[in-house]
């Protein structure tokens, strides 16, 4: 069976030119199939505080009001993920920017208020995806790249985490491939000590999970990170890792185990 990679980038390399530009190249050198799924809340937040908008954090998720989402939509559709499309098509990596909306790829249903009111943000069930449309870009050579939007058939634009639109890609790719899901940071991988990056715990399995949970040393973002990991490995996703964005080549970082 063909091995597909799909990579999600953290908004804090998108933000960084050089980092960007470094993380396109090694991608593009990744062999076979690949699809991207890049964040870009950094941007966002910028672009809001520019425009005296209060950008409201509630358990490492972004809460979604309509003024921000005109913001979400312009920063992540707009400038990035066709910054990132041209930059790629710069070094020889055909690829096609994409939203949830575009060829009706990836519906999503409107988070309900309870208990937390996120706003305009979509949850993805997989099996909605159209990993038909999506593999035949990657049977003609198209690195698809994927902003973090979806859409709600009623019409609505939708914010979605970054990395639950990577895990939910996954995990509809994962009937055409084996699929491989790489969480891209600026960190080694999951670490025991946030001060130290040689601290990376090289494997997390569904109890160790807890254990760090609990004990705080995982908190705020990377709780739903590890969250979207277990949900991709326990509906068909073959690998999980948690890498420093330098590494997407080689060994390293934290690898997940249901």
């Amino acid at each position: 069976m063909k091995v597909l990679n799909v990579v999600k980038i953290g908004g804090n390399v998108v933000d960084n030119p050089d980092s960007l530009e470094r993380f396109l190249k090694m991608l593009n050198l990744m062999e076979g199939p690949k699809i991207l799924v890049h964040g870009g809340g950094v941007l966002a937040s910028e672009m809001s505080a520019k425009l005296g908008i209060e950008t409201i954090m509630r358990e490492g998720r972004r809460v979604t009001d309509l003024e921000t989402l005109k913001i979400c939509t312009m920063v992540y559709a707009g400038w990035i993920n066709k910054s990132i499309v041209a930059a790629l098509q710069k070094i020889g990596c055909n690829s096609l920017g994409l939203c949830g909306a575009d060829a009706a790829v990836v519906p999503a249903k409107r988070r309900s208020p309870e208990p937390v009111d996120f706003g305009y943000v979509g949850d993805v069930n997989p099996a909605e995806v159209d990993s038909g449309f999506i593999n035949s870009l990657l049977g003609r050579g198209i690195t698809p790249v994927f902003a973090p939007l979806t859409y709600e058939r009623s019409g609505s634009i939708l914010n979605t985490n970054a990395d639950t639109m990577a895990s939910s890609l996954a995990i509809a790719m994962s009937h055409h491939y084996y699929t491989r899901l790489i969480f891209c940071f600026e960190k080694r991988g999951v670490l025991s000590d946030f001060a130290d990056e040689e601290s990376v715990i090289p494997l997390i399995n569904t109890g160790s999970y807890l254990r760090l949970k609990s004990s705080g040393t995982v908190s705020a973002g990377m709780i739903p990170k590890i969250d979207n990991a277990f949900s991709a490995l326990s509906s068909g996703v073959s690998e999980v890792f948690i890498k420093h964005w330098s590494e997407i080549l080689v060994n390293g970082g934290t690898m997940l185990k249901i």
